[in-house]
């Protein structure tokens, strides 16, 4: 492989790295002043542990061996001795550490689902035991042999098409945020405006490095092909992410009387989020209407939790699962050459509409199981009286501003 590929399989994995303390801004902007190392320290935790389990046997699991189509072997190279020992070791490595930064950043962005009241142990008990069970494997079902990869030849149509993690990223985040949700139940005083941002900058600030990153993201897997499709990738991660923003700020303007900067923010997130899947394979034209449709459809979709009575703190329901299955049965519609209005037939739509709901239904389930077991045993759930004061000096003995009294 060329050193130039090379370079960019590096830099591209330091971009997606850089995304997960990004997550942490975001998040940390979102919530309340007192509550804003708790909610940092829960993406700082996964990047710390997801990278230590993906190196013992995450990456393992992320590639099916034999007639398996599940996951692999956890111990087929523990440690991963045998892959640098391998001729290719260099090159394998690398794609291995880049396989690392998306299970790192899934897992972080579920802690959003839980702010404001999640034990900072028991979440990192949930964080490794659920990127076992399903990150991993579902990692290994989309882009390591297993079933979903291998689905469109099973049933005798188009593959199913989730270029950067679609289902493994967002679907399979949004569905456990969903679960944790309604293990943890609402937050004390729980409705509408329970809390409003804290530090809008810091909401800027954080998805301004997730945008950054997210080049890294949708663009980075190019390195293995020779950046061949990486002019149409960066140009629909630009444009569907542009679009979303007008999409988020026009409903919010009707809705609300005011177009925001947080709303502006989470507008670009939602655009990413659908584009993510897509980006290599929807020509610029539709990837602007994507981001149109995934901007606007979250922006009501987050209203869901006042209807129906979950407390998903931060949003990740509204903007990573509803926003990821809109990306991914896109592609059913708008696909180059396999898009029902595009040329195809109904296959395209069939194949992404099971892996879809497949994770989805998976992850929620697993999440759901999970995190009751250590609600029950070792509790989730933070005292009433840290989680109204605050719970930062509760959980980890710190403040997030040092404020002198005037």
């Amino acid at each position: 492989m060329d050193t130039g590929s090379i370079a960019w399989g590096l830099t591209a994995t330091a971009l997606v790295l850089f995304m997960t303390p990004g997550v942490a801004f975001f998040y940390g902007g979102l919530v309340k002043a007192k509550s804003v190392v708790s909610m940092m320290m829960m993406s700082f935790g996964a990047l710390g542990l997801i990278t230590v389990l993906w190196i013992l046997y995450g990456f393992n699991m992320s590639v099916v061996d034999g007639a398996s189509q599940f996951a692999g072997n956890p111990f087929s190279d523990f440690g991963l001795g045998s892959l640098a020992t391998g001729e290719t070791g260099n090159l394998d490595l690398l794609g291995a550490t880049y396989g690392a930064t998306f299970a790192i950043i899934t897992v972080a962005l579920i802690s959003g689902a839980v702010a404001d009241r999640a034990k900072f142990g028991s979440w990192m008990i949930f964080a490794g035991v659920w990127a076992t069970l399903v990150y991993f494997p579902v990692a290994a079902w989309v882009w390591g042999g297993g079933w979903i990869m291998s689905l469109g030849e099973t049933l005798g149509l188009p593959g199913v098409i989730d270029y950067a993690g679609g289902t493994a990223v967002h679907i399979n985040a949004g569905a456990a945020a969903l679960a944790l949700a309604l293990v943890l139940g609402k937050r004390i005083g729980f409705q509408k405006g329970i809390t409003k941002p804290h530090n809008v900058p810091l909401v800027l600030l954080g998805a301004s490095i997730l945008w950054f990153g997210w080049f890294g993201f949708n663009a980075g897997a190019e390195w293995l092909n020779g950046l061949a499709n990486v002019g149409l990738i960066v140009v629909n991660t630009l444009g569907a992410t542009a679009a979303a923003i007008l999409g988020w700020l026009i409903v919010e303007k009707i809705k609300d009387g005011k177009a925001t900067s947080v709303g502006a923010a989470s507008g670009a997130v939602a655009g990413l989020v659908a584009i993510t899947p897509a980006c290599a394979n929807l020509e610029p034209g539709w990837a602007l209407l994507l981001g149109v449709v995934a901007g606007a459809v979250c922006a009501m979709a987050i209203e869901m939790k006042f209807k129906f009575g979950f407390d998903d703190s931060l949003d990740v329901v509204g903007i990573h699962l509803v926003g990821g299955l809109i990306g991914t049965l896109y592609l059913g519609f708008f696909a180059i050459g396999t898009g029902l209005f595009v040329g195809g037939d109904l296959g395209q739509l069939t194949v992404q509409a099971i892996a879809a709901f497949a994770v989805l239904v998976y992850s929620f389930v697993v999440a759901y199981l999970l995190g009751l077991a250590i609600e029950k045993t070792i509790g989730f759930r933070v005292k009433n009286e840290d989680e109204v004061a605050g719970i930062d000096t509760s959980v980890h003995g710190e403040e997030g501003y040092a404020l002198a009294n005037v």
